[in-house]
């Protein structure tokens, strides 16, 4: 009997052994490595991409949301209608959404956040896309009448966007610091210049999310990175290409190679001389060598780009023949223009790995041709303030992340100094266009007529390379919108 006994006891041990070691491996937790720390934490109020990759999806969510095929999806609103002139939109809310201090939303919550974003005082980033609303309506508390002034065909793809999401009145000021949104995650802690720490709003309105806390670390050197994911420490970063071979064998890991919607651009400052003359910008334009800045500082894992558009769109032109390398023709520009004995120009870089390495090598391109680049490292907060807000600078380095973000210049007062009637004409055209085919061909327009401007020199289009542990899933592969959604995210059991 005792031996029996013991046998059971032996089972009965074995058995609570594997339940616990089945416990410790159902990891309910993820740590996302992020380059740059956001500025703050309110997405309506700033325009630095690192705020919707923390916030987007996960605290904050708009009538709309832009899912992982770049698609529009039903969030806040649960279905909507179009009157059939194209200029009235009725949405229909979800019952029973609660912002995470429990305030109850309905349509007031609505009018408020576009109201406020559409406002003279507006400092919202992208204010433009809500200039064609001409009013917004409470039918009753879970019905949004929204009035246009015209039609615009990219309404409900520009409410999925970063900077449209729904607000509280009474939280809203508070936003930069304590987000409260109606996510399925809510705020925890933000460690400055260390990581932000979201958990679980068990109180979510709608499909629950399997991660119960989520932590995004800001780490910017690669090295660090590397060892940071291998120690343990990170689940799951995007990383530089020339890191990628510690990872491509390793089991533990997974490699996901996409694309995402950044263009990025040698930015020139069109208000500002020698850059205000034509001569000058084309002359740059053909004295960069596009494909040697992609082997040099993305190791040859980008998509050249001859205009502000991403390849991944249908309606993109292939314009990278426009400018082919051609230094003798830049020489020969800048002379025309009274610069054959050269010219000095600041190159303002922020502290991000493409950014200051296309750096480099675009200063000793331009230096052949006769052009002297003073380099100016600068710190992303410095960068959004000097650069971005006040135009202070020559030529920069950034990749542009948003979606169909062609119409910032037809934007006044945006940092690229662009200011073209017919560019102008052409967008507002484009937007109050339903035809798909018509909205097609002037996008094309819109394209050519920039690089025709030479209003910047394109260069890449941002690639996506993200590591993560190979247990994990859920992620996006493409990137549509540069953020971290959080919402499928889960680990394989």
């Amino acid at each position: 009997m005792k031996r029996k006994l013991k046998l059971v006891a032996l089972k009965l041990a074995c058995i609570a052994l594997v339940a616990t070691a089945g416990s410790v491996q159902a990891k309910t937790t993820l740590s996302w490595n992020m380059v740059l720390e956001p500025p703050h934490l309110d997405p309506t109020e700033g325009s630095a991409s690192a705020i919707g990759r923390v916030t987007y999806a996960n605290i904050f969510e708009g009538l709309t949301r832009i899912d992982r095929n770049g698609k529009v999806q039903p969030a806040l609103a649960a279905s909507w209608t179009i009157s059939n002139d194209g200029l009235t939109y009725r949405f229909n809310l979800h019952e029973n959404v609660h912002f995470h201090d429990g305030a109850a939303l309905d349509c007031s919550d609505v009018k408020f956040s576009f109201e406020r974003a559409m406002g003279d005082n507006s400092v919202n980033p992208h204010k433009q896309l809500f200039e064609p609303i001409s009013r917004v309506e409470c039918v009753d508390p879970a019905t949004v009448k929204i009035r246009l002034k015209r039609p615009t065909g990219t309404f409900l793809f520009n409410l999925g966007g970063v900077a449209a999401v729904i607000v509280d009145p009474a939280s809203a000021d508070n936003n930069k610091t304590d987000p409260i949104g109606t996510g399925p995650f809510k705020f925890k802690r933000w460690v400055r210049g260390d990581r932000v720490e979201l958990e679980r709003n068990g109180a979510y309105w709608g499909k629950p999310v399997a991660l119960s806390a989520a932590t995004f670390r800001f780490i910017s050197d690669s090295s660090a990175i590397v060892a940071a994911l291998k120690a343990g420490d990170l689940d799951v970063a995007f990383i530089a290409a020339e890191v990628l071979p510690a990872f491509e064998k390793d089991p533990a890991f997974k490699v996901h190679r996409g694309t995402t919607e950044g263009e990025t651009i040698l930015a020139l400052n069109n208000g500002v001389k020698p850059l205000d003359d034509l001569r000058v910008r084309r002359a740059i334009s053909y004295a960069v060598d596009r494909q040697a800045v992609i082997d040099g500082a993305m190791f040859g894992q980008a998509v050249p780009i001859g205009s502000h558009f991403s390849p991944n769109d249908p309606g993109y032109v292939d314009l990278t023949g426009r400018y082919p390398y051609d230094p003798e023709r830049a020489k020969s520009l800048l002379k025309e223009a009274g610069y054959g004995k050269g010219a000095t120009l600041r190159l303002t870089l922020p502290p991000i790995a493409y950014a200051r390495r296309s750096g480099e090598i675009i200063a000793t391109q331009l230096a052949e041709v006769g052009v002297k680049v003073k380099i100016i490292p600068v710190e992303w907060a410095r960068w959004l303030d000097q650069v971005y807000k006040r135009f202070d600078y020559d030529m920069t380095i950034v990749a542009h992340v948003e979606p169909a973000d062609i119409g910032n210049y037809a934007r006044d007062h945006y940092y690229f100094n662009y200011d073209s009637p017919e560019f102008k004409a052409l967008y507002k055209t484009y937007v109050g266009t339903l035809d798909q085919a018509e909205a097609k061909k002037l996008l094309g327009d819109m394209q050519r007529k920039l690089a025709d401007d030479a209003v910047n020199v394109f260069l890449f289009q941002l690639p996506a390379i993200v590591v993560a542990k190979a247990k994990l899933e859920g992620l996006w592969k493409n990137y549509p919108i540069l953020v971290n959604d959080l919402t499928e995210v889960h680990w394989r059991q």
